[in-house]
């Protein structure tokens, strides 16, 4: 079949996709695999949650005692991923990771639904407006979004857990759990959200006594476009771009095939990198077993449309936009519910 774009845009993705593509199984600089002398503890990605009728999703995993209130302090930058974000201290000294720009609004409510439903996730809170005391007058990102004061608006402010010890991440195809009920419903559950970025680095891995916790973080990329498209700033947390997307490509008897994570628009090619890198995460998408994906459709059905709307209230959305984006999200739980 002829390529519909330029001869040399084609020879170029063909010489990548050659060159550059490794060998399955073979990821020398990835950090995926337990510390020495961990094999022999506990690995878990899913806990029944057995009292999901009754969660309370628009606190999550924290508690109303715990919504982050006071005075604050800057600490420090974190340049990891691509949002600006910030390490503050409150007056009680707890820290917390503050996440500014278009992905901390669905962020906010992914990880509550996620939770809900059994996996882990960050006890996190969306906050309107707030002041850090001692912001620097210079920072590497987001100064376009921060005013007098040190001022910020519309920001997630993550708990940074004094117990949690993260000793790496953990990669898709290579894991305790591949092939189960529960990392199949995982993946069909990031094609509910419509979270795309599930690069192995945004998995970490946690030790938590005789314990190790498999988890997915970064869910910033959710409830917009299946894959990397255009305008950038449409691609998370947009209602239009989430209400228009496909959400599955093929039904079989056996199996079902996502559109999320979706192959990014052909303009991306301009950075090769990340183009391919995100061609190659597909798979996650495709060919999920038909009744995992069903079961997963069940766990979701449970929760009721008050504790649906109660997750995108909690993320700051505007009335509208918490009834919008709550019929999407059933419309797609009864998709998989009726499979």
């Amino acid at each position: 079949m002829l390529c519909r774009h330029s001869f040399f845009t084609c020879s170029l993705i063909a010489g990548l996709l050659a060159g550059s593509l490794p060998v399955e199984g073979v990821a020398k600089k990835q950090r995926s695999q337990p510390e020495d002398g961990t094999s022999s503890r506990v690995a878990i990605i899913w806990s029944n949650p057995i009292d999901i009728e009754s969660r309370d999703l628009f606190h999550g995993p924290g508690a109303r005692s715990q919504v982050p209130r006071g005075s604050f302090t800057f600490v420090k930058e974190d340049l990891n991923g691509t949002s600006p974000k910030f390490v503050i201290k409150d007056q009680d000294e707890v820290k917390w990771r503050l996440k500014l720009g278009i992905e901390a609004r669905p962020e906010i409510v992914a990880s509550r639904i996620v939770w809900a439903v059994g996996y882990y996730a960050d006890e996190d809170y969306f906050v309107r407006d707030l002041c850090v005391g001692g912001m620097p007058a210079r920072l590497h990102r987001g100064q376009k979004l921060v005013g007098p004061g040190g001022c910020v608006f519309d920001a997630r402010l993550k708990r940074e857990p004094s117990d949690e010890k993260k000793i790496g991440t953990w990669r898709w195809r290579s894991d305790p759990f591949t092939g189960t009920r529960e990392l199949n419903g995982l993946r069909t559950l990031m094609a509910v959200l419509n979270n795309w970025d599930l690069k192995d680095e945004n998995n970490a891995l946690y030790q938590e006594r005789a314990e190790l916790i498999y988890a997915v973080k970064d869910l910033g990329a959710s409830f917009g476009c299946a894959g990397l498209c255009w305008p950038r700033k449409r691609m998370k947390g947009d209602l239009e771009k989430y209400s228009h997307s496909v959400f599955i490509r093929r039904v079989t008897p056996d199996a079902i095939t996502f559109q999320t994570p979706a192959r990014p628009q052909f303009m991306f090619v301009v950075n090769p990198k990340e183009y391919l890198s995100r061609l190659r995460l597909q798979w996650i998408g495709k060919n999920v077993p038909r009744a995992d994906a069903k079961w997963m459709g069940g766990l979701l059905s449970r929760l009721s449309l008050k504790q649906i709307h109660d997750a995108f209230r909690a993320a700051g959305y505007s009335q509208t936009e918490v009834d919008e984006f709550s019929k999407i999200l059933e419309r797609r739980i009864d998709t998989l519910r009726d499979l």
